[in-house]
C-alpha cells in the first residue's frame, strides 16, 4: 500500500450563510475567518492549499495573505461541487491525484487531522475518507444539526469502513455514538465520479451528501479522532473560536 504522490488541499467558502452572514470574512484577531483556516491546512504540509471561493471578496482577502484561491461558481449545491470546479480549474492536466476538502469554517482546526485524513488512503480500495469523534454529550446523540457516522470502530482498531450517516439517534443500545466530521479525503477518479452523481434517494431524506457515495458502493473508510474540530456557524461559536484563539 502506498499513499497518493501528488495530494492537494482545497478549501471551500462563500459568504452566503442563513446564521453567520459573510463568516469567511469574520474578523478573527486581525484576519479573515478563512485566513485562519488557509493556515491550519498549510500547517498540515501535505500539499499545496488553495481557497475554492464563491465571490470575489473571499479570493481577494486570501490573495492579501499570500494565500491561493480561484473563483468558482456561486450556485453550486455542495462544497464538494466547489472543489471539483477549483481542481479542474487550478490543475486541468489531472497533476494532482487526490483532494483533501476541509471546509471554510473551522479555523481551530488541528493540522494533524488532516494527515489522518490523507493517510487512508494509502489503501487502494479506499474512494474517500473521512473522520469521526465519540460524542459526550448526551443532547448531541438527538440533535439533527449533529450529523452521526455509522462504523465498527473499536478500542484497538479506530479506522473502519463507514456504514451509514444519519442525523437521527443510531445505533441503537450501548455504545458510543460518533460525530461525523465533515472533512474529506478523495482519489481524484472518486471525486469526479462522486459529482457525476445524481443525488440519491437517501441523500434527500436525510440531507447529507456522503450517502451519495454509499448508495452507489463507493468504499468511504472513517478514523476516529479525539476532539471535533470547532465549525463556525453561530456569533457565540465565532465569539469562542476568537477565545481558542487569542494571542
Amino acid at each position: 500500500m502506498s499513499l497518493p504522490r501528488n495530494p492537494i488541499v482545497l478549501i471551500p467558502a462563500r459568504l452566503a450563510s442563513t446564521r453567520l452572514p459573510n463568516k469567511p470574512l469574520a474578523d478573527i484577531h486581525g484576519a479573515p475567518m478563512i485566513v485562519h483556516v488557509l493556515r491550519r491546512a498549510l500547517e498540515a504540509d501535505i500539499g499545496p492549499v488553495v481557497v475554492a471561493a464563491a465571490e470575489r471578496e473571499i479570493a481577494d482577502a486570501v490573495h492579501d495573505a499570500g494565500g491561493k484561491a480561484v473563483l468558482t461558481d456561486p450556485a453550486h449545491p455542495s462544497g464538494s461541487d466547489r472543489i471539483f470546479e477549483a481542481l479542474v480549474h487550478c490543475d486541468p492536466d489531472g497533476a494532482h491525484d487526490a483532494v483533501v476538502n476541509v471546509q471554510g469554517d473551522l479555523p481551530t482546526l488541528d493540522p494533524e487531522i488532516v494527515r489522518i485524513a490523507f493517510r487512508m488512503l494509502a489503501d487502494p480500495d479506499v474512494d474517500i475518507a473521512t473522520l469521526c469523534a465519540e460524542t459526550t454529550d448526551e443532547a448531541e446523540c438527538t440533535d439533527p444539526n449533529v450529523p452521526r457516522a455509522i462504523a465498527s470502530i473499536t478500542e484497538t482498531d479506530a479506522v473502519s469502513r463507514a456504514l451509514y450517516f444519519t442525523r437521527g439517534a443510531a445505533p441503537w443500545g450501548e455504545g458510543p455514538h460518533y460525530h461525523h466530521i465533515g472533512l474529506y479525503a478523495y482519489r481524484r477518479a472518486s471525486l469526479e465520479r462522486f459529482v457525476a452523481l445524481p443525488r440519491g434517494v437517501l441523500e434527500q431524506r436525510e440531507q447529507l451528501e456522503q450517502l451519495r457515495a454509499l448508495e452507489v458502493g463507493m468504499r468511504i473508510d472513517i478514523a476516529r479522532v479525539d476532539t471535533v474540530p470547532l465549525g463556525v456557524d453561530t456569533p457565540a461559536e465565532l465569539t469562542r473560536a476568537r477565545e481558542i484563539l487569542a494571542p
